[in-house]
């Protein structure tokens, strides 16, 4: 029995598939993302009314008065009652209100209030796939660095940001040595982001995310089925990370989701 007819990977992988897309639809995926704004300090009023210092596509004529010192932001309601913006686990400061789910989205050092559209009336999206293929199922080497290294990851709106490299996965891929950079980490798991020869024709453009799984023995497993897109594949008001010059691949890597 190969990987590819193997009923418990197939069953591993529906399952991921599944947790994507409802992760995707999730009150803070990337379907209902209606307005990023960028914010200075100090007070402002947020509304859909075009009278307000920030206006919204979305929710009541007249939110409240955002205020933000330093990194700390509170929403002051028209009934007078003030609501504070919560930091969550891996999440940005965030709050739901009026139907809303409002976020304080920082970036290189500049906030946005970030907002999601609560209705149940958000955007659907169909995900594709290329065909499950056992040979992208890579046992590759997890090389450490000799010391971390501090590189600036590029973002697609120009900015950058800090990340730490202690890694690279090493792999071969007829008759190329690939050194996967691993800028970011996502539940303990490392995440790369690379962009390979189907980008901008049967894939998006910019990237696609890759989860490494099993770190043991200086091993790490790259199952390049479970590729996906970024979050700017669904979203013009996402910012995403761009490959660093490494993780740009001179190969097909036909595996993973296709452009949504």
């Amino acid at each position: 029995m190969t990987l590819a007819t193997d009923p418990a990977y197939e069953t591993r992988l529906a399952a991921h598939r599944a947790a994507r897309l409802a992760e995707l639809a999730a009150d803070d995926g990337w379907l209902n993302l209606t307005d990023r704004v960028e914010l200075a300090q100090g007070s402002a009023s947020v509304g859909r009314d075009s009278g307000n210092d920030i206006v919204l596509s979305v929710g009541p004529a007249n939110l409240g008065r955002l205020t933000l010192v330093g990194n700390v932001a509170s929403l002051t309601t028209a009934a007078g009652d003030t609501l504070d913006f919560m930091p969550e686990p891996e999440r940005p400061p965030r709050l739901r209100f009026a139907g809303l789910l409002l976020e304080i989205h920082t970036v290189d050092g500049r906030a946005a209030l970030r907002v999601r559209d609560l209705s149940p009336n958000r955007r659907s999206v169909t995900l594709r796939y290329f065909p499950t293929d056992p040979a992208w199922v890579i046992r590759a080497d997890w090389v450490a660095l000799a010391r971390p290294v501090t590189r600036a990851a590029e973002l697609v709106n120009g900015a950058s940001e800090a990340a730490v490299q202690t890694h690279s996965a090493r792999f071969f891929h007829a008759g190329t040595q690939v050194d996967l950079v691993p800028l970011h980490e996502k539940s303990g798991k490392p995440m790369f982001v690379f962009r390979d020869q189907t980008a901008g024709s049967e894939t998006y453009g910019a990237s696609r995310f890759l989860y490494g799984d099993a770190v043991d023995d200086g091993k790490i497993t790259l199952d390049f089925n479970t590729a996906f897109n970024p979050p700017c594949a669904f979203s013009d008001l996402a910012i995403c990370p761009l490959p660093p010059r490494e993780n740009i691949l001179p190969f097909r890597v036909e595996a993973g989701e296709l452009n949504p």
